[in-house]
C-alpha cells in the first residue's frame, strides 16, 4: 500500500523567496501596464522560476498492511466453574477464535482473567493490560465470554472498538446465598462483637433459613433467621489474636453452588488495657525487676502494694492506720477481683493482713479463667508459706522446707526446650554459649525446693529440682518461679541471662497469648500457600486432616521438627476457607479475601456489562439461548451488531516501510520552460 502527497522545500530563505517573487511580479505588472509585447511570456518565465525556487516534491510512502486486533476475553473466575458454564465457555472460545481466524486482516488475541488476586473479577483491568502495547487505531473490538459478574465495570471507559458479551449462564437462574454485610476488624478481649449477616434466596425470598455459626472451628451454634433481612450475631471475644467466625446456611430449594452458602469474618482480638495486681512481701531487687517489666508496657495498668508489717509487731496499731491510705482489701479481693488479668505474688507470705476468704476468692478467680504467678522467696519454705493458705490448692509445688543457697545455673528441661515460653531462650539475653546444654548464663544463689503435685517443669535448678513450673487449673493458669534471684541476670552477674525475655513470655502465657500456647494448631496463608504448624510438648502422631472450601477432605503427614513443632505445607487450589484438624484442635486459614465479591452472587447477569456494551456499539447475548453469533467486518461508524451477528471494525492501518521523494516538475522541465518562454518573449518583442 502506498500514499502520496506534495511537500514544498524552498531552495532559498523564505524572506528571499518573497523578495524575488515580489520583484518578478513587479516586472510582469510593469510590462502588462505598458502593453509591452511578450509580457505574457515574461510572466510565464517568472512563474516557472519562482515555482522552481519553491522546490515542490512528490513524497510517496510505502506501507505494509497491519492486521487489526480482536481481543477474546475469557472469564476463569470461581463462578465460571458451576453447572454447564465451563463447557459453554470452552465451546464458545473455540468457535469465536475460529471465526475470527477466518476473517481477513484480523488477529485474535485471547486473554484470560480470574478472581485469584483480590476475590473480584476484573475484566477491564485485564483488557487494559493485554492492549497496553497496541495502538487504539488497530483495535477492532473485544468479545468477552463471561457470566457477567464483573466487578470493575463501574466507571469503565468505552474502548476504541465494540465490546460484545457472550453470557455463559442461563437467564432466570436462582440461588441461595449468604453474605457478611458488616463485621468489625477487631474486638476488645472480654467484650462482645457484632457480625451482621444476610441470607438471600431467589426461590423463597420471604422465608426463613437455618444458620450455623462456628468460632475458631468450635461446635456449631444454630439459629433461624429471616431471608432477605440483616441479622446481627453477637459473639464473645475471649482471647487475643485472630478469631475466625464461620457462618453457613443450609442449602435452599434452588442452588447454583454451595460456595456462597458460607462466609467468614476474621476478628482480631486485642486487649484494651491489661490490669495486673502485684502483691509483694518486702522491697527487694526482684520486686524492682517486676515493676520495671510491667510499667514498661503502656497497655498495663499496674496495682501494686507491699505488706510491710512484721508478724511479731505488738504495738496494737490498727491495720487501717499502717498505710497512708486505707487498704482496699474488699475492693481488690472481693468485688473487683475479676477485673484483673493477672495477679503476681512476689515473695509474699502470711502476715494476717489478707483474710483466708479473700485468698479463697483468688482460687475461684483462677478456676474461672484468671491467672496467678508466684515468685517464691525464702518465706515459701517457712511455716508462714502461702502453700498453707487456700492458695495451696492451685499451686503446683508444695515446699519441702529446704532452701538451696549454693550457686547454680538454671537449666532447661526437655519440656522447656519445646515449650514456647522457654524455647530457644538460650539464644537471647547475655548468654555466651549459644548451646541449649550450656547457654553461658550467670548463676543464681537461692532456690526453694518443692514436691510437685501437678504442672510441667520448664527449668531446673540445684539437684535437678523444679525451678519454673507451669500449670492449668480449671479455665485459668498458674506459674511458680521458685527463686527470687532472677534479677541477677538483668544486672549481668556472671554473664547475665535473658531475664526480661523469660518474664515477658511468662506473663503473656499466663494471659493466654495465642503465640505462646504449648498445645496449638495454627495455619497461615501466604498467597496460595498455607503453612500449618502443630505445637505440642509430646511427639506428634497421626495425619493432618484438611477440609477445603468445597467440603472435600484430605490427609497430610506432619513433619516433626524436633523443637515442639510439626509442620505441613498445603497448596490451595481454590479461594476460600480451609479447615485443619489434628489432635482435637482446629485451625482455619482463608485464601484470598475473607469474603470475596466473586462468591457473593453467582447468578449470570447481563445488567452489569450492558451499559458498556451499548456505549461501544456492542451487544449482549446468552449462549444458552442464542449460541455463538456470526462475526463480520464492519466499517467505522456503521452498526457493529445485529440479529445473531456481531461486528469487528475495519481499521485499515499499515506500517511505513519506505519513503520516496520525486521533484515536481523535474529540473530539466523547468529549464526548458524558462528558456522557451524567454525565446518567445524576445521573438515577440523583435517584431
Amino acid at each position: 500500500m502506498a500514499g502520496a502527497e506534495v511537500v514544498f522545500e524552498p531552495l532559498v530563505a523564505p524572506w528571499l523567496l518573497l523578495l524575488l517573487g515580489g520583484a518578478g511580479a513587479a516586472v510582469v505588472v510593469a510590462a502588462l501596464a505598458g502593453r509591452a509585447r511578450g509580457a505574457g511570456w515574461r510572466a510565464l518565465v517568472v512563474a516557472a522560476l519562482w515555482a522552481a525556487l519553491l522546490n515542490p516534491t512528490l513524497a510517496e510512502t510505502e506501507r505494509e498492511p497491519l492486521d487489526d486486533v480482536a481481543v477474546v476475553a475469557v472469564d476463569r473466575s470461581s463462578s465460571q466453574r458451576i453447572g454447564e458454564r465451563p463447557a459453554r465457555t470452552e465451546a464458545a472460545l473455540a468457535a469465536v477464535v475460529a471465526r475470527i481466524d477466518a476473517l481477513p486482516g484480523v488477529e485474535p488475541r485471547v486473554v484470560e482473567f480470574d478472581d485469584s488476586d483480590s476475590g473480584e473479577t476484573r475484566l477491564f483491568a485485564s483488557l487494559a493490560r493485554a492492549l497496553s502495547d497496541t495502538p487504539p487505531d488497530r483495535i477492532a473490538g473485544a468479545v468477552a465470554i463471561t457470566d457477567g459478574q464483573v466487578h470493575d465495570a463501574a466507571g469503565a471507559a468505552a474502548g476504541p472498538g465494540p465490546l460484545h458479551v457472550l453470557l455463559t449462564g442461563a437467564p432466570g437462574e436462582r440461588d441461595r446465598r449468604l453474605s457478611v454485610e458488616r463485621a468489625p476488624s477487631y474486638g476488645v478481649v472480654g467484650e462482645r462483637a457484632s457480625v451482621v449477616v444476610r441470607v438471600d434466596d431467589d426461590a423463597d425470598p420471604a422465608g426463613r433459613a437455618r444458620v450455623e455459626v462456628r468460632v475458631d472451628g468450635g461446635p456449631p451454634r444454630a439459629r433461624v433467621v429471616a431471608v432477605g433481612e440483616p441479622t446481627t450475631l453477637t459473639l464473645p471475644v475471649d482471647r487475643a489474636g485472630p478469631i475466625a467466625v464461620e457462618v453457613s446456611v443450609a442449602p435452599g430449594e434452588a442452588e447454583l453452588a454451595l460456595d456462597n452458602n458460607r462466609a467468614i469474618a476474621v476478628i482480631n482480638g486485642v486487649r484494651d488495657r491489661m490490669r495486673v495486681m502485684l502483691v509483694s512481701g518486702a522491697p527487694t531487687q526482684g520486686l524492682r525487676a517486676w515493676r520495671n517489666l510491667l510499667k514498661a508496657d503502656p497497655s498495663v495498668d499496674l496495682v501494686h502494694f507491699t505488706i510491710l508489717r512484721p508478724p511479731n509487731k505488738q504495738d496494737m496499731t490498727p491495720v487501717r492506720e499502717l498505710s497512708l491510705i486505707p487498704f482496699p482489701t474488699a475492693e481488690l479481693f472481693d468485688a473487683g477481683l475479676e477485673e484483673f488479668d493477672l495477679i503476681v505474688f512476689d515473695g509474699y507470705h502470711r502476715r494476717g493482713i489478707l483474710p483466708m476468704a479473700y485468698l479463697a476468692n483468688v482460687v475461684d478467680y483462677v478456676v474461672g479463667g484468671g491467672a496467678v504467678l508466684d515468685a517464691a522467696g525464702p518465706a515459701f519454705a517457712s511455716p508462714l508459706s502461702i502453700a498453707g493458705t487456700p492458695l495451696g490448692a492451685i499451686l503446683p509445688g508444695r515446699p519441702t522446707g529446704r532452701v538451696f543457697r549454693n550457686g547454680f545455673v538454671p537449666r532447661l528441661t526437655a519440656a522447656g526446650l519445646r515449650h514456647p515460653v522457654t524455647e530457644r531462650l538460650w539464644e537471647f539475653g547475655a548468654g555466651r554459649g549459644g548451646d541449649p546444654e550450656n547457654p553461658g548464663w550467670g548463676q543464681w544463689f537461692r532456690h526453694i525446693d518443692v514436691e510437685l503435685a501437678s504442672g510441667t517443669t520448664l527449668m531446673e535448678g540445684e539437684e535437678n529440682r523444679p525451678l519454673l513450673v507451669l500449670d492449668r487449673i480449671g479455665e485459668g493458669r498458674v506459674a511458680q518461679l521458685l527463686s527470687d534471684q532472677s534479677w541477677l541476670w538483668s544486672r549481668g552477674f556472671g554473664g547475665g541471662g535473658p531475664q526480661s525475655d523469660l518474664l515477658r513470655r511468662l506473663v503473656h502465657w499466663l494471659m493466654k497469648e495465642p503465640d505462646l500456647e504449648e498445645e496449638s494448631l495454627a495455619a497461615e496463608a501466604d498467597g496460595a500457600r498455607i503453612e500449618v504448624v502443630r505445637r505440642s510438648l509430646e511427639p506428634m502422631e497421626g495425619l493432618l486432616k484438611v477440609v477445603g472450601p468445597d467440603g472435600a477432605e484430605a490427609e497430610l503427614p506432619l513433619v516433626d521438627r524436633g523443637d515442639g513443632r510439626a509442620a505441613a505445607t498445603v497448596e490451595a487450589e481454590a479461594r476460600g476457607a480451609y479447615r485443619f484438624e489434628h489432635g482435637g484442635r482446629t485451625a482455619i486459614a482463608v485464601v484470598g479475601a475473607a469474603q470475596g465479591a466473586e462468591l457473593a452472587d453467582m447468578r449470570a447477569t447481563g445488567e452489569i456489562l450492558a451499559p458498556v456494551a451499548a456505549a461501544t456499539g456492542g451487544a449482549v447475548s446468552w449462549l444458552a439461548e442464542d449460541g455463538v453469533p456470526d462475526i463480520r467486518r464492519v466499517r467505522a461508524g456503521r452498526a457493529a451488531s445485529g440479529r445473531r451477528w456481531i461486528g469487528l471494525v475495519e481499521r485499515g492501518r499499515g506500517l511505513v516501510t519506505g519513503l520516496r521523494r520525486t521533484p515536481m516538475p523535474p529540473g530539466w522541465a523547468v529549464l526548458i520552460l524558462a528558456l522557451g518562454g524567454l525565446m518567445l518573449a524576445w521573438r515577440a518583442e523583435g517584431r
